[in-house]
């Protein structure tokens, strides 16, 4: 199945404008995930990324095993909303998901199943008091875990210019040029302390003509990655899923920018090409694509979905 790249940080755009926190959160990619991933009754169930549940309730509903699975969010809003599942047995951890993989390893403690859903949530995206998204007005946070001290808003108004042009330039793969004229342009404007005011300036700032990507899309992502030191943590869990899997047990891993999945597919393709010596199997030889016209939920048209087998 083949696939096209997507803009960067396409599940935060223009079309992406709902402020209502309570919509119906849609699991990206649930019926690929649950069809590669094959639940059954009894297997054991690791969620590094458990979020609202979505994903998790389907899969706890098939293996009715909840005693011997682990819910783990560094979100305080969304563990608190997975305490439904809790109720029902399953453990949640409060931390990221490196920090659990660690703990989990150190405990001897190994799955079935073990799921990892990359990125920002929708619901994050939906409540403006969060700041991830630029179509509503909110405070400079971006914080997945709002315990850490350092925010968007810290960056924003206390990083260089250089080193400012660098987090836009890496994490927002913005070209050099126009990297270095947004990090001007947000030193020169500073205090910022809004969402809308950031995007705005960035719009000033641009002066190409746009239509479906926002020109702050760019810039809001590399703030998030960099706020919450997203792919360094990927790079640091993706070794340790070996040994949170059983024999048998399956791993699979949603991203949704090529920043995302091209640290998970040089993973895969490192234990690929170990040959007889690989700890993994591979389930899908190539990236399985979420349906980009799914109106109820816009994070799915990024999104890549890839799995592996435990030998």
């Amino acid at each position: 199945m083949s696939i096209k790249e997507h803009p960067p940080q396409s599940e935060e755009n223009d079309e992406h404008n709902s402020n209502n926190s309570s919509v119906l959160h849609v699991p990206v990619l649930l019926e690929t995930a649950l069809q590669l991933l094959s639940p059954k009754e009894g297997e054991s169930y690791l969620d590094l990324t458990a979020g609202f549940g979505g994903h998790a309730s389907e899969f706890l509903a098939r293996t009715k095993n909840y005693s011997q699975s682990v819910l783990v969010d560094r979100d305080d809003y969304a563990i608190e909303r997975l305490k439904s599942l809790s109720d029902k047995g399953a453990r949640l951890l409060h931390t990221d998901f490196v920090s659990a993989a660690k703990q989990l390893i150190e405990a001897g403690e190994k799955f079935n199943i073990v799921l990892v859903d990359l990125g920002v949530s929708s619901p994050q995206l939906d409540q403006s008091d969060r700041g991830f998204s630029f179509t509503n007005s909110g405070p400079l946070d971006m914080r997945m875990d709002r315990r850490q001290d350092v925010s968007a808003q810290t960056l924003v108004n206390n990083a260089s210019a250089e080193d400012l042009t660098r987090i836009i330039n890496r994490y927002g793969e913005e070209p050099i040029g126009f990297a270095r004229q947004i990090a001007t342009a947000i030193v020169g404007a500073r205090p910022l302390s809004t969402t809308e005011e950031l995007a705005n300036l960035i719009k000033q700032t641009y002066r190409g003509k746009w239509k479906k990507t926002h020109p702050a899309t760019r810039t809001f992502q590399a703030l998030r990655i960099a706020v919450n030191d997203e792919l360094r943590l990927i790079e640091d869990l993706l070794p340790r899923l070996p040994d949170l899997l059983k024999p048998g047990g399956r791993v699979g891993i949603i991203s949704f920018h090529s920043l995302e999945d091209r640290l998970v597919k040089r993973f895969f393709k490192d234990q690929f090409d170990l040959g007889l010596e690989s700890e993994l199997q591979p389930l899908t030889k190539k990236p399985i694509a979420g349906d980009i016209y799914d109106v109820h939920n816009p994070r799915a048209r990024s999104s890549k979905f890839r799995a592996a087998v435990k030998k």
